[in-house]
């Protein structure tokens, strides 16, 4: 099962040009663009660690893609990815965010339903992953 966050989440893979031009176009748009990375990525776990800090100044989208490759070096086994925030109403609001590295093997998530009081269901969201492992160990890596 791939998982599916972020744009361009139901595409094939973007490859390393592809991803330069996203990041030169949030650029263009005065974007201030980071890099994250986990090895949890259940849609309510938005906060992925960072690679570094923001890069308000970097104008250079090689630089940025410099940073990508190094992420990628350092955790092969995680999800990466790339966000741009917009700055311009006072606050940072994410207008972009794309995945660019995955682990190899991508378990997913199953929903579990459960049955409670009266004739309520509730469901929830349990990742195939170990996540019982410490952080690093869940995918093999």
């Amino acid at each position: 099962m791939r998982i599916t966050q972020g744009t361009f989440s139901f595409l094939p893979e973007l490859s390393d040009e592809q991803i330069k031009a996203q990041i030169e176009y949030a650029l263009e748009q005065g974007w201030a663009v980071n890099v994250e990375y986990t090895d949890d990525p259940h849609p309510r776990n938005t906060y992925w660690e960072m690679w570094g800090l923001p890069m308000f100044d970097l104008r250079d989208p090689v630089g940025i893609l410099e940073e990508v490759q190094d992420c990628r070096e350092a955790h092969p086994n995680h999800y990466i990815r790339v966000s741009a925030f917009d700055s311009t109403r006072g606050w940072e609001t994410v207008r972009l965010s794309f995945i660019v590295n995955r682990p190899e093997h991508e378990p997913g998530f199953r929903l579990m339903r459960q049955e409670v009081d009266g004739r309520k269901i509730r469901y929830t969201i349990e990742s195939y992953a170990v996540t019982g492992k410490p952080e690093g160990e869940r995918y093999g890596g």
